[in-house]
C-alpha cells in the first residue's frame, strides 16, 4: 500500500544520500569477534557481517522512496534516485565479490597443503629461515608461527590465506570509499539548484557521480 507525502525537498533528498553514504562508510569500521583459530579472516569479518544488514536497510529505504506518493518526478528527485540505486547496486555487487573471496579462503583452508601452491612460504628453521628473515623480522616470524599454530595451519598456508583476506578487505574498502564519496558528491549536487538544467539536458557531467563511475568501469571492461 502506498502512502501520500509531500514531495521531498532538496534538503531531504541530499539527506537521504548523505545517510546512505554514512551507512556504507560504517561497513568499514564494523568489528566482529574473531577467534584465534580464524585470525586470518579478521580483515574481512567486520565488513562481511555488517554489509548485508546495510544492504537490507538501504533497500528498505529505496522501497519507501519508490512506493510513497507522489513518486520522484523532479530533476533533483530523479537524480537522487539514480544515485541511490547505483550505490545500492554497487555495494551489493562488492559484497558478493567479498563473500566469494571468503568462500575461496575457507575452501583453501580445508584442502591439504599443496607444495608450491601458495605465493608465500614461511620456512622452518635452518638456512632457509635465515633467508626468509630478509622479509620478516624474527618477532614477526614468531608471531606468524604462533598465529598459524592457533589456526591449525602451516606458517606458509597461514600467510597465504591472510594475504588473500587482506586483498579482499582492500577491495571492499576501496569500493565502499568510492561509493560513499560519490553519494556525498551527489548530495551536494542535489542541493545546487543550478544543477537541474545540466541534469535535464542529459550532459554526461550532469549524471550522478556513481552512474558515471559505473559507465567508466563498463567501458574499461570492454
Amino acid at each position: 500500500m502506498t502512502s501520500v507525502r509531500a514531495p521531498l525537498s532538496r534538503t531531504d533528498l541530499a539527506g537521504l544520500l548523505t545517510e546512505a553514504a554514512q551507512s556504507i562508510s560504517g561497513v568499514l569500521t564494523a568489528e566482529y569477534p574473531t577467534p584465534s583459530s580464524r585470525s586470518y579472516l579478521h580483515p574481512v569479518l567486520g565488513p562481511l557481517s555488517a554489509g548485508p544488514q546495510v544492504v537490507v536497510e538501504l533497500t528498505s529505504r529505496l522501497d519507501e522512496f519508490m512506493l510513497a506518493e507522489p513518486r520522484p518526478a523532479t530533476p533533483a528527485g530523479l537524480f537522487a534516485l539514480a544515485s541511490y540505486a547505483s550505490a545500492l547496486g554497487w555495494l551489493t555487487e562488492s559484497l558478493t565479490e567479498l563473500t566469494t573471496a571468503v568462500d575461496k579462503i575457507c575452501t583453501h583452508v580445508g584442502i591439504p597443503t599443496v607444495p608450491g601452491e601458495l605465493p608465500f612460504v614461511v620456512p622452518d628453521a635452518g638456512e632457509e629461515g635465515e633467508a626468509f628473515n630478509f622479509a620478516f623480522s624474527a618477532l614477526e616470524l614468531a608471531a606468524i608461527r604462533t598465529a598459524a599454530e592457533a589456526a591449525g595451519l602451516s606458517p606458509g598456508d597461514y600467510v597465504g590465506v591472510l594475504s588473500q583476506s587482506l586483498l579482499a578487505a582492500s577491495r571492499i574498502t576501496d569500493a565502499c570509499m568510492e561509493i560513499s564519496s560519490g553519494l556525498l558528491e551527489d548530495a551536494a549536487y542535489v542541493l545546487d539548484e543550478t544543477a537541474d538544467r545540466i541534469w535535464i539536458s542529459g550532459e554526461p557531467g550532469g549524471l550522478p557521480t556513481l552512474v558515471r563511475s559505473l559507465l567508466a568501469r563498463m567501458e574499461a571492461a570492454e
